[in-house]
């Protein structure tokens, strides 16, 4: 299993979705897990609603710490992608075993102006596009890569439609 770990800092929302778009595509490859610098505490209930209307089981997603994934006993992660440029601009954690990791920033749904039906929309927007990439990551031979190569492979991925000026940024200067 490629144990990977999705970062954003109140581990709301985008992390969630991308916790739960791996855990259905990736399954018997992927394990997937979410975090947050500053967790929340709660999940954001639009995006439980979009993920109960498409057939996803809710009730094991939690906003959590990314501390729970740092320590002696935490899993070994092989992939850590931040959703969210705060997180991708904080000091993670000293990660065991030294995983690759790669920022594939998208705005944030919550909150998005215009009233419930457009942050409905919004995080619709939001699960597709990470939808987008975490089928590209699934694609990959991920067990045969090296760090270089699915660094790589990664990096364009995160620059995909949608994409935030950071993750653009760092995709066209190799930041």
């Amino acid at each position: 299993m490629f144990e990977t770990l999705i970062l954003c800092t109140a581990n709301s929302a985008r992390s969630i979705l991308g916790e739960a778009i791996l855990g259905r595509l990736g399954k018997g490859r992927f394990t997937s897990h979410s975090a947050g610098s500053h967790p929340r505490g709660t999940v954001n209930p639009r995006a439980l609603e979009l993920l109960q209307s498409l057939g996803y089981q809710t009730a094991q997603f939690t906003s959590k710490s990314w501390d729970a994934f740092a320590g002696p006993d935490a899993p070994k992660l092989d992939l850590v992608i931040t959703v969210c440029d705060a997180a991708a601009g904080e000091a993670c954690p000293l990660w065991r075993d030294a995983p690759v990791v790669a920022h594939w920033g998208i705005p944030d749904p919550a909150g998005a102006p215009g009233g419930a039906e457009a942050e409905r929309a919004a995080f619709q927007l939001a699960y597709d596009r990470l939808q987008a990439r975490f089928a590209a990551l699934v694609a990959l031979p991920v067990e045969t890569m090296s760090h270089a190569e699915l660094r790589q492979h990664l990096v364009r991925i995160g620059d995909l439609e949608g994409a935030t000026d950071l993750t653009h940024a760092r995709a066209h200067h190799g930041a």
